[in-house]
C-alpha cells in the first residue's frame, strides 16, 4: 500500500514538472519608438524639442530636411535652389515677445522672407496650446507654411485652431498653426530669457517692437532619433517589361 501510494505521489510530481517545464515563456514587450528630437543649438543655449511626426508627418519631414540640408530650398534673396546645405544654421530669432514667443527660420531676418514652396496645415482638435513649449509653424494665412516656426513660452488658447466651417469669431475656418513638436522646461524657460532680451532703442520686447537689438542665433540643429524614410517596395513584373516612369510630385 505504502509503495503504491509512493508510486502514485511520484507520477503526479512528474507531471506536474513537465506541464511547468512545457509553459509557453512569456514574449518580452517591445519599448516603445522614440520620438524623434531636435536639439536647436543658439548663441543663448539649447533648446531641446520633442518632434511629432504621427500629428504632424508634413511639417516634421520638413523641418528635419531643411536643418540637415537633405530638403533642397530656394534662397529668397539669390531665387536660386540650394542644394545639401542646412537652411537654419545661421538664422537667427527675428521676432521676440514677453509672455509669449520668439520666432525664427527666415534665411532673410526679416520675417517676410520663404523658402520657394508651402505646405498645407495639419490641425487636430486635440493637440492645441495647452501648455508652454509648443513648437509650431508660423505662417501667413491657410496653408502657407514654409520655413519659419516659433516656440511658445505660455499656454495660448487663443491661437487654438479653428475647425468650425463656419468660422470662429471672424477667424476663417480650418485655420491655425501647425503643432509640430514639444520644447522641455529648460527650453521653456531659455524661451522666456531670450524673450526678455532688449529690442530695438533698448526697450522690452513688445507686440509693437518685437526685433531684438542683438538677435540670437540657430548656430546648427541636430536631430535625434530621425524616422527612417519608407522604401518603396519594386512592384512584381515580368522580366524585360516596359515600366513608366512615375511623375515627380510638385511641391
Amino acid at each position: 500500500m505504502i509503495r503504491r501510494l509512493v508510486a502514485i505521489l511520484f507520477c503526479c510530481s512528474f507531471a506536474a514538472v513537465a506541464q511547468t517545464a512545457h509553459k509557453a515563456v512569456p514574449k518580452a514587450v517591445p519599448s516603445p519608438a522614440k520620438l524623434p528630437e531636435a536639439v536647436i543649438h543658439t548663441t543663448a543655449g539649447d533648446l531641446k524639442c520633442e518632434l511629432l511626426p504621427k500629428e504632424a508627418p508634413k511639417a516634421v519631414a520638413n523641418f528635419i530636411g531643411l536643418a540637415t540640408g537633405k530638403k533642397d530650398w530656394t534662397n529668397p534673396q539669390t531665387g536660386k535652389v540650394v542644394h545639401g546645405k542646412p537652411l537654419y544654421d545661421g538664422v537667427i530669432f527675428h521676432r521676440t515677445i514677453p509672455g509669449f514667443m520668439i520666432q525664427g527660420g527666415d534665411p532673410t531676418g526679416t520675417g517676410s522672407g520663404d523658402v520657394g514652396y508651402k505646405f498645407e496645415d495639419e490641425l487636430h482638435p486635440d493637440v492645441l496650446f495647452d501648455k508652454p513649449g509648443r513648437l509650431a509653424m508660423a505662417n501667413a494665412g491657410p496653408n502657407t507654411n514654409s520655413s519659419q516656426f516659433f516656440i511658445t513660452e505660455t499656454q495660448l488658447s487663443f491661437l487654438n485652431p479653428c475647425l468650425d466651417p463656419s468660422g470662429c469669431g471672424g477667424r476663417a475656418p480650418n485655420s491655425g498653426y501647425t503643432i509640430f513638436g514639444q520644447c522641455d522646461d529648460a527650453s521653456v524657460e531659455l524661451v522666456k530669457k531670450i524673450a526678455r532680451m532688449p529690442c530695438q532703442g533698448g526697450q522690452q520686447c513688445s507686440n509693437g517692437n518685437s526685433r531684438p537689438e542683438n538677435p540670437v542665433k540657430i548656430t546648427h540643429i541636430d536631430i535625434l532619433n530621425a524616422p527612417k524614410p519608407a522604401t518603396a517596395k519594386k512592384p512584381a513584373g515580368k522580366t524585360g517589361a516596359h515600366r513608366k516612369r512615375p511623375a515627380t510630385p510638385k511641391q
